[in-house]
């Protein structure tokens, strides 16, 4: 779905092979406009100083430290950045920010799309997604505290936020999946290809 998101809006998509090697980093990097960090495993509790709950699930420390060294060495570059799901936790963790390590309580459900109405603060989401719309959610993991210069700027009604940016960086992160989102998903790749021309 990211690859036919990305394909749809006019971009090319390329996918990453995992390494922690600064060096091909920095040349998978010269060849790239921008990156979409999506979802997948938790991010381990030990980049934010927290020891795993019980209901935290399984994660893979060298994509953690990838998607680092990616995220830091893109940012140096003005590189556009768009996180989905674990992309947004990412993003946060990355500012120094930490997690909910589970939210079940909210009613989300790692892997299963549940629908539910969300609601959008003043921001360029806003204009692709109106002040409250319908998103899609599959995680058991959110944004808890934020990290420095990110701001919240959507959230479901009992408050898990469901969308930030950075302050002064091209930074975006949605914790839906626009790639199965239909016509809003489809509007969010063409606005974020629309930041890397």
């Amino acid at each position: 779905g990211y690859m036919e998101g990305v394909l749809a809006a006019g971009g090319i998509p390329v996918m990453l092979p995992l390494t922690e090697e600064n060096t091909n980093i920095s040349e998978l990097l010269d060849r790239l406009d921008a990156l979409i960090f999506t979802g997948g495993h938790d991010v381990s509790p030990s980049f934010y100083g927290e020891t795993p709950v019980p209901e935290c699930g399984r994660s893979i420390p060298e994509r953690d430290t990838m998607e680092r060294l990616l995220l830091d060495a893109a940012l140096e570059r003005d590189m556009p950045v768009l996180g989905i799901c674990r992309g947004l936790q990412t993003v946060n963790v990355f500012f120094g920010g930490t997690l909910c390590q589970d939210i079940s309580e909210h009613g989300a459900c790692d892997g299963v799309d549940r629908r539910h109405r969300v609601r959008t603060a003043t921001s360029p989401l806003q204009e692709l997604c109106g002040e409250t719309c319908v998103v899609n959610s599959a995680h058991h993991q959110a944004a808890d505290r934020l990290g420095a210069g990110l701001q919240a700027i959507q959230w479901t009604d009992d408050g898990v936020i469901e969308a930030l940016c950075h302050r002064t960086l091209p930074v975006w992160a949605v914790q839906w999946h626009p790639e199965r989102l239909g016509k809003l998903g489809e509007t969010v790749f063409q606005a974020f290809h629309s930041l890397c021309q």
